[in-house]
């Protein structure tokens, strides 16, 4: 269960990390270099990572929900959920904006997802 902790509290904090880069550093150097965004897209689609980084934020909220749910198998059945959803919108995301993001986002969950499954 250590394996699947740290898996699942890794994901939620790179999920927290998204959410400061998407909400607070997109127009910044570092979230333009990060995103490959010119100053003139940055401003232009700020608002809307803005919106976007609080849905991360959820993600990174239901991941922590699921590791403090004190029952163990609703717990797990939270943080497989939440797993799947970024799962899901990390293949999204390398499909529709940057490959790098199946490396990031998804792969981190899919290892999640596979240690709750086996408890490791």
């Amino acid at each position: 269960m250590i394996i699947s902790t740290i898996l699942v509290g890794l994901v939620a904090v790179i999920h927290i990390y998204i959410l400061y880069l998407e909400c607070f550093l997109w127009a910044t150097p570092k979230g333009m270099k990060t995103f490959g965004l010119t100053e003139q897209d940055a401003k232009a689609t700020k608002s809307l990572a803005f919106n976007q980084g609080f849905y991360n934020g959820f993600l990174a909220a239901g991941l922590i929900w699921g590791l403090l749910y004190p029952g163990d198998v609703a717990g797990r059945h939270i943080q497989l959920f939440f797993l799947a959803c970024v799962l899901v919108a990390g293949i999204v995301g390398s499909l529709t904006a940057k490959k790098s993001i199946l490396y990031v986002q998804a792969l981190p969950a899919l290892l999640g997802i596979i240690a709750v499954l086996f408890q490791w």
